[in-house]
């Protein structure tokens, strides 16, 4: 398995290699349903509502290269939902497949149920590529559902399957 130099909370200086690395995704992937990139202002106002509810939002280091990203953000709105996270994590194209992944999410559960979080959600777009949801398998993540063509995206439409944990705290 490889170890990143440092799994630690993302601040405002690591949020253009963030853009820089879903960027790739939301261009050349059906794996997230945005189509239009976010700039990096975007993703100052999504970390800044992520960490405002004290929720984690994590990068992955190593050297002085940001590889990989993950937070815990609201599962829905609604105040009842509180204590229930979904996942987002993101790798650096060529950091895949060497279990940065797995560290990432590790860090990101523990971090969610440290914050109060019980249920960790994932919602993966099924675009024929099994790595996501074999990562959280891997996790402790067991299959509760699937979404059938609700995402449309790079002329097809996409399943979305969804994925639940208990968290430490639960």
């Amino acid at each position: 398995m490889h170890e990143p130099a440092a799994v630690r909370p993302a601040t405002a200086a690591d949020l253009t290699a963030v853009a820089e690395i879903y960027a790739h995704y939301v261009t050349h992937t059906a794996i997230t349903f945005e189509e239009v990139v976010p700039d990096a202002d975007a993703w100052r106002e999504r970390h800044g509502a992520i960490t405002a509810r004290g929720l984690p939002f994590l990068v992955a280091e190593e050297g002085d290269t940001v590889t990989g990203y993950a937070y815990a953000g609201p599962w829905r709105t609604r105040p009842a939902y509180r204590h229930t996270v979904e996942d987002s994590l993101f790798l650096a194209p060529g950091h895949t497949g060497r279990g940065l992944g797995g560290v990432l999410l590790r860090a990101l559960m523990a971090r969610a149920a440290d914050a109060g979080a019980r249920q960790m959600v994932a919602v993966i777009a099924d675009v024929g590529t099994p790595a996501s949801a074999a990562l959280h398998r891997r996790h402790g993540f067991r299959d509760v559902g699937r979404l059938t063509g609700v995402g449309r995206k790079h002329g097809r439409w996409v399943d979305t399957l969804l994925m639940q944990r208990a968290l430490d705290a639960g």
